[in-house]
């Protein structure tokens, strides 16, 4: 059987995505605060939407219920677009979104962001706090990079995290990921590995107490 930490050796971080906590401009809460109290006035009326069942999305919601004990309903889509056309259409109340893919909606004036996932500010949401000033504690991201098979030789991953780095040093890069509210996860191997391990334990614990299944 397959096992992903067994199996994949890690090469190198590339982008690491905050979340978004935004809400339709119709949404009464302004704040996260105003939110956590909207909520707390209101068990089981608020609906947030995610891009799927155990998508980056639906654990960020998952996390945020659990750490203010929150009753929510999930409302799982089949990918972001869908997610993102009925919070537009305020047919869903809440989002836990990826920042690149609910950006231009938010700057347009489309959606409301609340609050940015990440323990640090995002300097392409200005003005937009981070959950944690409210919610201490917490961190909610995505995060991609390259991994191979794990008998690759050390020397072949050595070079490709030399040309992985090298392209994440780019000014061009740095620049697109910022716009997107990305940050370059530049880093050795072993840097990579202990990223995985340590968020793998994290939302193994959220999975487990939010009884998620695969489906």
């Amino acid at each position: 059987n397959f096992n992903f930490m067994e199996d994949i050796a890690p090469v190198g971080g590339i982008i690491r995505v905050p979340n978004v906590v935004e809400v339709h401009p119709s949404f009464p809460a302004k704040t996260i605060p105003e939110l956590i109290a909207y909520a707390r006035a209101n068990p089981g009326r608020i609906n947030h939407a995610s891009a799927g069942i155990g998508t980056a999305s639906h654990m960020a919601g998952e996390l945020f219920k659990a750490m203010t004990g929150l009753q929510m309903v999930h409302v799982p889509y089949r990918g972001n677009a869908p997610a993102l056309t009925d919070l537009l259409a305020a047919q869903v109340q809440l989002g836990f979104e990826s920042m690149p893919s609910s950006i231009q909606y938010i700057r347009s004036g489309a959606l409301r962001a609340l609050g940015v996932s990440t323990m640090t500010l995002s300097e392409a949401l200005p003005g937009v706090p981070t959950v944690n000033e409210f919610v201490p504690g917490y961190e909610s991201s995505a995060f991609y990079g390259i991994g191979v098979p794990s008998r690759t030789p050390a020397g072949i991953i050595e070079t490709l995290n030399r040309e992985i780095n090298a392209a994440l040093a780019d000014p061009h890069m740095k620049a697109r990921f910022a716009d997107l509210g990305g940050m370059p996860l530049a880093g050795s191997p072993a840097d990579f590995g202990t990223l995985i391990a340590a968020e793998t334990e994290k939302w193994s614990k959220v999975i487990r107490a939010a009884n998620i299944k695969p489906e």
